[in-house]
């Protein structure tokens, strides 16, 4: 009997067996969630939203499978779908995201996904500092507009450069070249950045390192796709903890749309399963084709953005141009790579 369980250990625990942590999470999440529901009454508000619960069902998949946090079809519908405002796009984001991006998040660490740490761990701490910061004293000041269109111009040069470089995107396998001068410095950079544009739209820190991994450093995408994921998952609690916090502290500038928890209501129970669902699927479905879905979806709801809130004349103009930026900065960002030996 003991060489058995020994030939059973030396094999590994049953891949099942072996995510129990992330099966004792959902049952965790789903008995709170349940007595939320149940013990406040919020039944029919759950059902009212069932609209935002259909939406984030895909878009939590494409949460798993890609760099794109929930909060990537989550605001849309919301702002331009359902012409809600801005701030509450971003707040359901960041909120919807701490459950579907956290339980993917458990989901790969529980399977012992490849993570490329060198470049996450400093990204989480400029997170942690960026986040809060731009929560206090960025997004109260910034136009609803600028939110809207920073969040189309973000996506849809994300869309714009995978039409570009797909191929090259999806070739890569394996580990990445460590660059030990620059992985800290970048990590940084993107922590503290991108957790100032989170602050303003509820995504986009998981597009940007997601970008420098596979434009900079050649990375594999079942490596860049899931450390994407996990940052996007601490950046969402740090940013919905922030603005709740801001929230009691000073209610007449920072207070929380009661809509937020509403849809995170519906949102929630669907998010816990759809983006970790994204997560197994991704290693089984061609990466290309996945990605040029994704990267249309998000040069459509650039165009949907533009025609819906009727931009003309010069801010047009200047949306045009910091898009063409945004895209000139991938592309050289590209060839930097290759001129690096990160090809």
């Amino acid at each position: 009997m003991s060489d058995m369980i020994a030939a059973r250990r030396a094999q590994g625990a049953h891949p099942v067996l072996r995510v129990w942590p992330f099966f004792a999470w959902l049952a965790l999440f789903y008995s709170l969630w349940l007595a939320i529901v149940l013990g406040g009454g919020w039944w029919e508000t759950v059902q009212a939203h069932w609209p935002i619960a259909a939406a984030m069902a895909a878009g939590s998949y494409f949460a798993g499978s890609t760099p794109m946090g929930g909060g990537t079809v989550g605001f849309p519908v919301l702002v331009l779908l359902f012409d809600q405002p801005a701030t509450l796009g971003r707040n359901f984001g960041l909120a919807v995201q701490s459950v579907g991006m956290v339980s993917a998040s458990i989901y790969i660490l529980a399977a012992r996904r490849k993570i490329d740490w060198a470049l996450l761990r400093p990204a989480l701490i400029g997170a942690l500092i960026g986040t809060p910061l731009g929560a206090a004293f960025v997004a109260p000041h910034a136009p609803d507009l600028a939110v809207k269109l920073l969040f189309a111009i973000t996506w849809g040069s994300f869309g714009i450069i995978h039409w570009l470089k797909l191929r090259e995107i999806v070739s890569p396998e394996g580990p990445r070249k460590p660059h030990d001068r620059l992985d800290a410095p970048i990590g940084y950079a993107i922590g503290l950045s991108g957790g100032v544009v989170a602050a303003l739209t509820g995504v986009g820190i998981d597009m940007m390192i997601y970008t420098a991994m596979v434009l900079f450093y050649r990375a594999d995408l079942k490596i860049a796709i899931p450390t994407s994921v996990i940052l996007m998952a601490f950046t969402s609690l740090v940013g919905i903890a922030s603005n709740i916090a801001l929230g009691q502290v000073n209610p007449a500038v920072y207070a929380i749309d009661p809509a937020v928890l509403h849809n995170w209501l519906a949102a929630a129970p669907v998010v816990a399963v759809g983006a970790p669902f994204g997560v197994v699927i991704v290693n089984r479905l061609p990466r290309a084709s996945t990605l040029l879905i994704v990267s249309t979806l998000c040069v459509a709801q650039l165009v949907w953005t533009l025609v819906k809130e009727g931009v003309t004349g010069w801010t047009l103009a200047a949306t045009l141009a910091v898009l063409a930026l945004l895209c000139g900065f991938f592309l050289w960002l590209f060839r930097l790579g290759h001129s690096n030996g990160q090809a």
